[in-house]
């Protein structure tokens, strides 16, 4: 198994020539809206781990990276009553690119012989909408495919034995399944490839920075499996 980690909510910068966009809006680029807290610092974290990594560091709010064309959350309401060109040319420059690459990237190891595990690095909010979220960390996959079930038990397995306490829980807070990178990937490559979102609860991160001891069990983990 060959691990490849993406990072689709990185950052939340914005490019200089769509700045006036979000003139008001620096406070919303800062929450969990604007990116995911932590998910970068977790991401750079297992990355020696991976053969390839990439990660997105401009705002899902000037276009949302794990989002397929077309679909309504695509842009945000800073973006989505742009032009038709002026969305067009967001997609040329940012979306497009980073998602054909990883495509490519993918696309070459399996035609390789590699058999591919994809990590999509992810946070959640602790409470959304007065809900709070009742896990410590999600492991998002399609209950479909054995072989992505067998892995995320598999991982769950490793999480707990580093920490017995973990709440680890399967498609939670959000269904594998749903619109984003992984399941756009497993259409593409039905074999050889397994999409699999990782959520960690951002009441582990301060600052941007997940704490250290709660990455270290995460590296660990995921360490075991792929050794």
């Amino acid at each position: 198994m060959n691990l490849v980690l993406t990072c689709e909510h990185a950052g939340n910068e914005i490019p200089q020539e769509y700045e006036q966009l979000f003139s008001e809006a620096q406070e919303v680029l800062e929450t969990h809206r604007g990116y995911d807290p932590g998910a970068l610092d977790l991401f750079q974290e297992l990355s020696p781990l991976a053969v390839f990594r990439q990660e997105y560091m401009i705002s899902r709010l000037l276009v949302e990276p794990n989002r397929s064309l077309g679909h309504p959350q695509l842009f945000s309401e800073f973006t989505a009553q742009l032009q038709e060109a002026q969305k067009e040319q967001i997609l040329e420059d940012f979306y497009i690119p980073y998602r054909t690459y990883i495509e490519s990237r993918i696309g070459d190891l399996i035609s390789a012989g590699k058999e591919i595990v994809h990590i999509s690095v992810h946070t959640f909010t602790p409470e959304l909408n007065g809900e709070v979220r009742n896990a410590d960390i999600g492991l998002l996959f399609d209950s479909a495919r054995k072989s992505e079930v067998k892995f995320c038990e598999r991982f769950e397995e490793s999480l707990l034995q580093q920490n017995e306490n973990l709440r680890v829980r399967f498609n939670y807070p959000y269904l594998g399944i749903d619109d984003g990178f992984t399941t756009y990937l497993r259409q593409k490559f039905p074999q050889q490839y397994l999409g699999i979102e990782l959520e960690v609860n951002q009441k582990f991160v301060q600052k941007n920075k997940m704490e250290k001891r709660f990455k270290n069990v995460i590296f660990e983990a995921l360490s075991r499996l792929m050794s």
